[in-house]
């Protein structure tokens, strides 16, 4: 492990500054930076070509034989320092700050027939974690977020997606910009939603199209119920009349995905 500076007070002016990163929302909003844990995480963050503006590393915790991933600067960490900053148990010892995206639907680039995941206000960084694991074990093309009530950057969101807030591509817009951009592209929308009448493993999804699914308290607005191709629904026979929004989500995606033959 090459020299560089090493930072041992908790008070320390950059120290303070990443935790308020992790901390608080209008932070991450207003600096357009983020932090990522875990050399996993930051590995898939560069592949998808996300720069590490600032690489934070614990040698006691880390190793000082392993090479470091790429970044315009780091600095090395005493044990108290990390256990400050870091926000996950079991850490590796590594902790980046790099820069957001523009998560804009323009930018997402849909095979000849996709299958795509709509949340519509997705309150909860855990689900849209989940969501984006989801997505990307069913190889989804995208998910898109309308009208999110969470903080996409969330560093909870990056944990429980395991690094798949990276791999999956992702868009965050109005219900309305959403609706537009999938109508133009010819993908026919469905609504997961109780009272429908048709089950969803008896709709075809081998065409293009998006699953749209919305909270787990209030389901989907009218703007969905409206104006979604069709609305589907996933049998409950239990005492509940509802899934985990991730867990739907699952059900719904590899359904798709066992019709389309992978």
């Amino acid at each position: 492990m090459l020299n560089m500076e090493k930072i041992t007070s908790l008070q320390n002016a950059r120290v303070k500054s990443v935790a308020a990163l992790i901390e608080k929302a209008r932070e991450r909003k207003n600096s357009k930076l983020f932090a990522v844990e875990g050399r996993r995480e930051i590995g898939l963050a560069q592949k998808a070509g996300y720069a590490v503006k600032t690489l934070f590393v614990c040698p006691e915790i880390f190793g000082v034989a392993k090479p470091l991933p790429k970044a315009e600067q780091t600095f090395e960490v005493s044990p108290a320092v990390f256990e400050k900053l870091a926000y996950r148990t079991g850490s590796d010892g590594l902790l980046a700050v790099m820069e957001q995206r523009e998560l804009s639907l323009e930018n997402l680039q849909l095979s000849e027939s996709p299958f795509v995941l709509l949340l519509e206000a997705v309150e909860k960084p855990g689900n849209l974690g989940a969501i984006l694991r989801t997505a990307d074990a069913a190889k989804a093309d995208a998910v898109i977020v309308c009208d999110p009530t969470c903080d996409i950057y969330n560093p909870n969101v990056v944990r429980s997606s395991i690094g798949c807030i990276f791999t999956v591509q992702l868009a965050c817009c109005t219900s309305a910009e959403a609706l537009n951009f999938l109508r133009k592209q010819k993908i026919k929308t469905l609504a997961a939603e109780l009272k429908a009448e048709q089950w969803y493993h008896q709709t075809d999804m081998r065409t293009p199209c998006a699953v749209v699914l919305g909270t787990e308290a209030e389901g989907l607005t009218d703007f969905w119920l409206k104006n979604a191709d069709a609305r589907i629904k996933i049998p409950m026979r239990g005492a509940i009349d509802s899934l985990n929004v991730s867990v739907a989500a699952g059900v719904i995606a590899f359904e798709a995905m066992r019709q389309r033959g992978f």
